[in-house]
């Protein structure tokens, strides 16, 4: 099995700096066209499925995607983001002002701090792995999952057996990362933009 794993693209919180977690934005003019820029890169694959977040943002990015390749997007709960608390709608400024004994914690890498009201960082990784796992046993040949970069982030790590506490993984909106999983997970490309640069240069008028 083929996974092409792509973030959602740009949102208006994403733009003006503020955590998302599992609220929601609606997607920016460049976000729109970062998808558009994903479903023509996309659109040659013999793909099977779209497998997406319930999250707005990540559910109207699959529409794009599904929609050039004339499938459905199937909504997976698990993948969506982390679930950021009383982080949620806030800028770090604001979160280190109103919060700064939680920002402390959190930036300090621990996997087990969980936020107020929210989810660690271990439970993302659980709780994403057990999203492709349930992708996996599905048993698509080619399949588009739409997430998040914190969700994403989480799974690989997970399934390549990444230290909790270690967080090696950054991945922009709309990029595409692949993984091949027959007998074993393998990450074969991370964070790929290049099909991003004219998406950059466009007009803003979506």
């Amino acid at each position: 099995m083929k996974l092409f794993c792509v973030r959602h693209g740009e949102t208006l919180f994403n733009s003006a700096g503020r955590i998302q977690g599992q609220s929601d934005s609606q997607l920016s003019p460049l976000g729109l066209r970062q998808c558009a820029a994903v479903a023509d890169v996309l659109a040659g694959q013999p793909i099977d499925a779209v497998i997406a977040s319930p999250l707005s943002r990540a559910l109207d990015s699959a529409r794009v995607i599904a929609e050039r390749l004339k499938l459905t997007v199937q909504v997976e709960p698990r993948l969506m983001e982390i679930n950021a608390g009383i982080f949620q709608g806030h800028s770090w400024e604001e979160i280190d002002q109103t919060f700064p004994q939680d920002a402390l914690r959190w930036r300090s890498q621990d996997p087990d701090y969980r936020i107020p009201q929210g989810e660690s960082r271990r439970d993302l990784m659980e709780r994403a792995a057990t999203a492709f796992a349930a992708i996996r046993e599905a048993g698509y040949r080619q399949a588009v999952v739409v997430a998040h970069g914190g969700s994403l982030s989480a799974a690989f790590k997970s399934l390549l057996s990444v230290p909790a506490e270690r967080n090696p993984f950054s991945l922009a909106n709309g990029s595409i990362s692949t993984i091949e999983w027959q007998k074993d997970f393998r990450l074969l490309s991370l964070n790929e933009t290049c099909h991003l640069r004219d998406a950059r240069s466009g007009s803003g008028d979506l």
